[in-house]
């Protein structure tokens, strides 16, 4: 397994929408290895991989507390379905935009299907954070961020603070 790089806005990497997988199998699940130990050396609760430069449709998530063991989970060419007409506020923040939070609506409950880590075909019902995370991830495949739901102003905010903070860490590490 290896940390790989997260991609950070304004990268126009992370506007691509993501293709879907072909097949599961190792080279795949290599990848989701690799993207799980990025996300948890991040701090992380999902990534998705487009946020590490690859363009498939593929997310890893795990919304265990930081008291709890580890609960992994995997999602290829996920299709969300059915979102509950009640959408409820969440404080958002992203890999792909550190430091920047705010309140996005969404709905509070959705259909999901997916394949998982073996290529088994699953559905469940999202719901609270899950619900919420998975849709957040989903924008990433679709090559959307979440600052994509704020005013122009704040989003050009945001883009900047980020640029601050990655200009910020690259002079620490030269």
């Amino acid at each position: 397994m290896a940390i790989r790089e997260i991609l950070t806005v304004p990268d126009p990497i992370l506007k691509e929408v993501s293709q879907p997988v072909d097949q599961v199998d190792d080279d795949l699940r290599e990848l989701m290895d690799d993207m799980l130990q990025t996300m948890y050396a991040a701090d992380g609760i999902g990534l998705a991989a487009i946020q590490v430069g690859v363009p498939k449709r593929v997310i890893v998530m795990d919304l265990a507390g930081s008291d709890e063991e580890a609960k992994p989970r995997y999602f290829v060419n996920p299709v969300l379905s059915d979102p509950s007409d009640t959408l409820k506020p969440y404080e958002e923040g992203c890999l792909s935009v550190p430091t920047v939070y705010d309140e996005i609506e969404r709905p509070d409950r959705i259909h999901i299907q997916y394949l998982d880590y073996d290529g088994n075909e699953c559905e469940e019902i999202a719901e609270g954070m899950f619900a919420v995370c998975i849709q957040h991830e989903m924008d990433h495949l679709e090559g959307v961020l979440f600052i994509d739901y704020l005013s122009r102003l704040k989003r050009q905010r945001a883009v900047q603070k980020v640029k601050k903070v990655e200009k910020s860490k690259d002079r620490d590490a030269a």
